[in-house]
């Protein structure tokens, strides 16, 4: 059974570029990847390949204003030998 580990937070548009950067940092790493869940870090094994997919939602709902969203998926295969 998988396990899932997310967070949500409001910060600022150089915070969340500070945490993409930070992101692609450990991706070009060798090896595992530290990656910062909240207060929770986690260690993954990222294959040589990644699938890459991103979406964009634009949405006027009925109560508040307009809102856009941007979803990243990041997706390997799991080497059974991977540490």
């Amino acid at each position: 059974m998988g396990e899932t580990t997310a967070t949500e937070d409001e910060v600022s548009r150089e915070e969340a570029a500070d945490l993409i950067q930070e992101l692609a940092r450990e991706l070009r790493s060798k090896g595992p990847a530290e990656v910062r869940i909240g207060n929770k870090t986690l260690t993954l094994s990222p294959s040589r390949e990644i699938e890459y997919g991103i979406e964009v939602e634009e949405r006027s709902p009925m109560l508040g204003g307009p809102r856009e969203e941007i979803t990243v998926t990041l997706e390997w295969e799991v080497d059974d030998e991977a540490p």
